[in-house]
């Protein structure tokens, strides 16, 4: 069972569908930390609702990002981490974190990579005026949402689409998708390290 410690900025929906997941058995793993930046977040009072240890901080308390990096490592490194798994974490990664848990690090995003990277991707694709819009899961590099593409599934656009509308469709393939993805991605990696 691998151990994984999912980064949260918001209310946290994908953490709470993971976590659904790991409940009912379809996702073989072990939620070992939330690391939130944003003491205010919802899904800080998820965590606490099922006894899942927290690691909440301010960007703002630490002189640079690698400062608040190495501490969460250390987190990381304590809890034996085999996985980070980013679900509606708003920063972008940096070389710390990248170059201890290189490969291991996962993403979910609102759009269908490469169209639409960075924020509010449901917002951008309402813009262009797309048909056509998805969820990418991805590999995390030191790019803004470029690495590697593990699994994507769209979605279609209709006429009158609003964002909260495209927001609803897309979160619906989120909850779905995430965790059935990051089962095979475990479960894979299981069978080729036995």
């Amino acid at each position: 069972m691998k151990k994984i410690a999912v980064f949260a900025s918001g209310s946290g929906t994908n953490f709470q569908a993971i976590i659904d997941s790991v409940q009912a058995g379809k996702l073989d793993a072990n939620i070992k930390l939330l690391v939130c930046d944003r003491p205010q977040a919802y899904c800080i009072e998820r965590a606490e609702k099922e006894k899942i240890p927290t690691f909440v901080f301010s960007a703002t308390d630490y002189e640079k990002k690698q400062d608040y990096e190495q501490e969460i490592l250390q987190r990381l490194i304590e809890l034996e981490i085999d996985y980070v798994v980013l679900a509606g974490y708003m920063r972008l990664i940096g070389f710390t974190l990248l170059q201890q848990f290189e490969g291991k690090i996962v993403n979910i995003h609102p759009s269908l990579l490469p169209a639409f990277p960075g924020k509010d991707a449901i917002g951008q694709a309402l813009e262009a005026n797309v048909k056509m819009s998805g969820v990418t899961i991805h590999f995390v590099d030191e790019g803004m949402d470029t690495g590697p593409i593990i699994a994507q599934q769209s979605v279609q656009l209709s006429e009158i689409e609003t964002k909260a509308s495209l927001q609803a469709k897309i979160h619906h393939i989120e909850h779905e998708l995430y965790p059935s993805v990051l089962q095979k991605l475990f479960s894979e990696i299981s069978l080729h390290s036995r």
